[in-house]
């Protein structure tokens, strides 16, 4: 048994979300969105931490850590848990983070999902993208809705991640995980293949080059439902970083494809709950909308904010009202709600926090 599962184990009995080794330092956990050190644990060495880091990684995986300084892999407990590990190399030594990955896909109803989610799974084509920061929970959030895809639809289903994160066993869809590094090159080889290889739904761990992102737009508007992820927090925000991956030349074009492909944007931030004892999502739903095409094309994201408040009816709901919700019934502080909210001057006057 790898010493670290021992780390691994107490993760899983506190809940923690992440572990944080670092040279020169006692391991970290985040557990309920705190940073706490691991009991039991002393200051890592950079042999000890060597020791552990080798142990689990890969042979081949660990040599291209040495060569290049990262590295991205999942690590197994058994049937326990999964691991997004990741390696790095730091000013003071070594360094290393670890995503825990329940061993069972939680279902849209258990994550306290907004039922709107459940109608951007029932699309037969498009884009939809679920965005958020790094630890808000889109990995989650996206395996729920494929979740919910597998157990009730005949689809075939191809996701390519680095690494593979969530496992779905095959139910009524057929599912493949592609692994980019292990089973395809890139995100863009990989969702090239999938294209060609009779996929009904794509899923694309990260949208991070010019490449990838047309890729999938290319897809979307082939009849394809694709689902990818990017690193923002609202509707608006989503919008221009795609459009801002293209040069001036490319933009009108691909303005013109993101109107007819974009079926939705769910952007999502976690909450330590007020009582410390769990975390909260608050998610922006952007849902489809006859004016919606017109806001893309004319390139003013300015007006997605009137445009999710006046189709309020359909599910859409801006990032600040759903924090404000989680407040109202208790789950969040207000303070807590108040630092993640977009429109600050607004959420503190709303809510009589003092400057």
């Amino acid at each position: 048994m790898p010493k670290i599962d021992r780390i691994f184990e107490q993760m899983i009995a506190l809940k923690a979300s992440d572990l944080h080794m670092a040279q020169g330092q006692r391991p970290k956990m985040r557990v309920h969105g705190s940073l706490v050190e691991v009991e039991g644990t002393t200051v890592l060495t950079q042999e000890e931490l060597r020791g552990l880091l080798i142990e689990i990684a890969p042979p081949e995986r660990w040599a291209k850590f040495e060569q290049g300084g990262d590295l991205d892999f999942a690590y197994a407990l058994g049937q326990a848990a999964r691991f997004r590990a990741n390696y790095y190399r730091q000013f003071f030594g070594l360094g290393a983070v670890f995503r825990l990955i329940p061993s069972q896909v939680i279902s849209l109803d258990k994550l306290d999902m907004p039922p709107a989610l459940k109608t951007l799974a029932e699309l037969n084509s498009g884009l939809v993208l679920v965005t958020g920061p790094t630890g808000s929970g889109k990995s989650t959030t996206l395996a729920g809705l494929l979740d919910y895809i597998n157990a009730t639809k005949f689809k075939k289903i191809v996701t390519i991640e680095e690494p593979v994160e969530f496992m779905h066993s095959n139910q009524k869809s057929i599912v493949i995980h592609r692994e980019v590094g292990l089973d395809t090159a890139s995100f863009s080889c990989g969702l090239t293949s999938a294209i060609k290889s009779d996929a009904e739904i794509i899923m694309v761990g990260e949208m991070r080059d010019r490449e990838t992102t047309m890729l999938a737009l290319t897809a979307a508007q082939m009849g394809i439902l694709v689902f990818g992820t990017l690193h923002t927090n609202s509707a608006a925000k989503t919008i221009d970083r795609i459009i801002d991956v293209f040069p001036m030349d490319q933009k009108n074009q691909v303005r013109m494809i993101l109107s007819n492909t974009l079926q939705g944007v769910v952007a999502q931030q976690l909450l330590k709950s007020a009582d410390g004892k769990r975390r909260w999502a608050a998610n922006e739903v952007l849902l489809r909308s006859m004016a919606l095409g017109s806001i893309i094309i004319d390139g003013d994201s300015s007006k997605l904010v009137s445009e999710i408040q006046t189709n309020r009816a359909m599910g859409m709901i801006l990032m600040d009202d759903a924090l404000g919700e989680l407040v109202k019934k208790g789950c969040v502080t207000k303070e807590d709600a108040f630092m993640k909210a977009i429109n600050k001057q607004l959420f503190m006057t709303k809510f009589g926090i003092a400057a």
